[in-house]
C-alpha cells in the first residue's frame, strides 16, 4: 500500500524540538546486547520499524523482553536464551549482518538470507563482513537460499585494513573482537558519531577499546560482560535535519543537542547557504536569514561544494536536506556524493516542484537555486533523507503538495511529524 504525506507548506517554523535517538546507533547496540547473559535497559529507544523487527526477533529467540514505549525504554535480558534455539535473521532490514557476531559467540550459527535489504542508495556488499567473520574463525556456505555462518574456533585476535571506512564492517569487527582472545585490531575503521556512541555501550558492558573516533581501533577480547543501563543521546542527523526546516522555511527553530563538537563541519556548511547556527547550554539554533544566498568562493571561478563522505567529512545521508536548501538558496550549488551511486537520481523529483538541477553524473548534482516553487506531487526512493528533503522543499512552498512513498521517514524518525507539526507545519498522513 502506498503511503502519501501531504505537506499544506509556506509557513515559517518556530518552535523547540526534542530529537530521538539515532537509528544507526540504536540498532547496532541492540544486536551488540546478544554478547551478555547481564540484564540491560536501554533509554530513549525510538518506536521505529526496525526496533520492532529485532524486539520481534529476539522474542522469537527465547529473550526476555520488556518494551515500555510510552518511556522509551528497552529492558533485555538473553540468559534466558536455549543453547539449542536456531536463528535465522530479519531479511528486510541490513541491521540484521550486525547479529551474527553475538550469534556465533552464543549458538555457534547464524542464517541470513542471500539479499539483506536496505534503503536504496546502490551495491551495499556483505563480502567485507564475510571477512571480519572468516578472521574469526567462522566457515561461510551456501545452503538453498540461506548464508550459514558457523562458528568452528575461537582466534586469539586478528587485524585488517578495510579497502574503505565501512561503518557496518567496523562495528562488526569491534563486536567480534571482544569475543576472540587477546588484541585486534582494526585500521582504516569507520568513525562516525554512531560508531563512537557503539563503543562508548561496549566499554560500560565492560569491553576494553581504544582508538574511538580515530581511524585505528584496538579491541581487547572480554570474558564476561556486566549489566548496563545506558541512555542513548539525540540523533545528529536529526538535529541538522530541524536545523535546516528553519533555514529553509524562513523560520527559527531551537533542537536539543548534547554533543555539539560534532558539528562544526555541519554548521560550516549551514553558512555556505548564509543560515546561521549557535550552540549554547545544550541547544542548537538557526534563525533563519531573510533570503538563502550561496556564499562566494574566494577563489571566484569555481563552484561552491557539499562534498559527502565517510566522517569526518559531511555524511553522505545528510547530503539530500542540503541539496533542499540548494534548491531554495539564491546561486549554484555542486553536491558530491563520494559514497553511494544510487544517491542522486531522485534529483527529478524536485523538478516537479519547478526546480532547475543538473546530474551531471552518478555522484554529482549542481542545483541552480533560487527559482519560484511551486505545489507538487512526488515520490519519494526508498531513502530516509530523500523523503525528509521532499517534505522540506513541500513545506517552504505556499499550497498543498504530496509526497508518494514516504513511509521510510517511519525508518528512523517516529515522531518526525508531529515534531514538524508543531511547528507549524500542517502535514499529515494518508494511508
Amino acid at each position: 500500500m502506498m503511503t502519501a504525506l501531504r505537506v499544506r507548506g509556506g509557513q515559517k517554523l518556530v518552535g523547540k524540538i526534542d530529537p530521538s535517538a539515532n537509528k544507526n546507533a540504536v540498532l547496532p547496540v541492540l544486536c551488540a546486547t546478544l554478547l551478555s547473559d547481564a540484564p540491560i535497559m536501554l533509554r530513549n529507544v525510538p518506536e521505529i520499524t526496525d526496533v520492532q523487527r529485532i524486539h520481534a526477533f529476539f522474542s522469537d529467540l527465547g529473550t526476555t523482553v520488556e518494551w515500555d514505549k510510552d518511556a522509551k525504554t528497552l529492558r533485555i535480558d538473553h540468559s534466558t536464551i536455549s543453547s539449542s534455539a536456531k536463528a535465522k535473521l530479519p531479511q528486510a532490514m541490513r541491521a540484521s549482518i550486525m547479529m551474527i557476531p553475538g550469534l556465533l559467540a552464543r549458538l555457534g550459527e547464524a542464517r541470513l538470507e542471500h539479499e539483506v535489504k536496505g534503503c536504496t542508495l546502490g551495491a551495499r556488499e556483505i563480502d567485507p563482513h564475510v571477512q571480519v567473520f572468516k578472521a574469526f574463525g567462522a566457515e561461510t556456505s551456501y545452503e538453498g537460499k540461506d548464508i550459514v555462518f558457523r562458528n568452528t574456533h575461537k582466534v586469539d585476535g586478528a587485524r585488517m585494513w578495510l579497502e574503505y571506512a565501512s561503518v557496518t564492517t567496523t562495528e562488526n569487527f569491534i563486536i567480534s573482537a571482544l569475543t576472540a582472545k587477546g588484541t585486534s585490531q582494526i585500521v582504516n575503521a569507520a568513525c562516525e558519531p554512531h560508531v563512537q556512541e557503539l563503543c562508548t555501550f561496549l566499554e560500560k558492558m565492560g569491553g576494553k577499546i581504544r582508538g574511538k573516533g580515530t581511524s585505528m581501533v584496538t579491541v581487547e577480547g572480554c570474558d564476561k560482560f556486566q549489566s548496563v543501563d545506558y541512555t542513548f543521546v539525540e540523533d545528529f542527523h536529526e538535529v541538522a535535519t530541524f536545523l535546516a526546516l528553519s533555514a529553509v522555511t524562513g523560520g527559527d527553530i531551537s533542537v536539543r543537542n548534547t554533543q555539539p563538537e560534532d558539528f562544526m563541519l555541519i554548521d560550516r556548511t549551514f553558512e555556505k547557504f548564509g543560515a546561521h547556527v549557535s550552540h549554547e547550554d545544550g541547544w542548537s539554533r538557526l534563525e533563519a536569514p531573510a533570503e538563502l544566498c550561496v556564499q562566494q568562493n574566494f577563489t571566484s571561478h569555481l563552484t561552491t561544494k557539499v562534498e559527502a563522505a565517510p566522517w569526518p567529512y559531511i555524511p553522505a545521508d545528510l547530503l539530500p536536506i542540503f541539496i533542499a536548501l540548494g534548491v531554495k538558496a539564491k546561486g549554484q550549488t555542486m553536491f558530491w556524493n563520494k559514497v553511494y551511486e544510487g544517491g542522486l537520481t531522485w534529483h527529478t523529483e524536485l523538478s516537479l516542484f519547478g526546480a532547475h538541477t543538473l546530474l551531471c553524473d552518478p555522484h554529482r548534482l549542481i542545483t541552480f537555486g533560487g527559482d519560484t516553487l511551486r505545489p507538487a506531487t512526488v515520490t519519494s526512493p526508498y531513502i530516509i533523507r530523500v523523503a525528509i528533503a521532499l517534505l522540506m522543499v513541500a513545506a517552504s512552498i505556499d499550497g498543498e503538495s504530496t509526497i508518494l512513498d514516504a513511509d521510510p521517514i517511519r525508518r528512523a524518525h517516529p515522531d518526525f511529524v508531529k515534531n514538524i507539526d508543531s511547528l507549524g507545519v500542517d502535514v499529515s498522513w494518508d494511508d
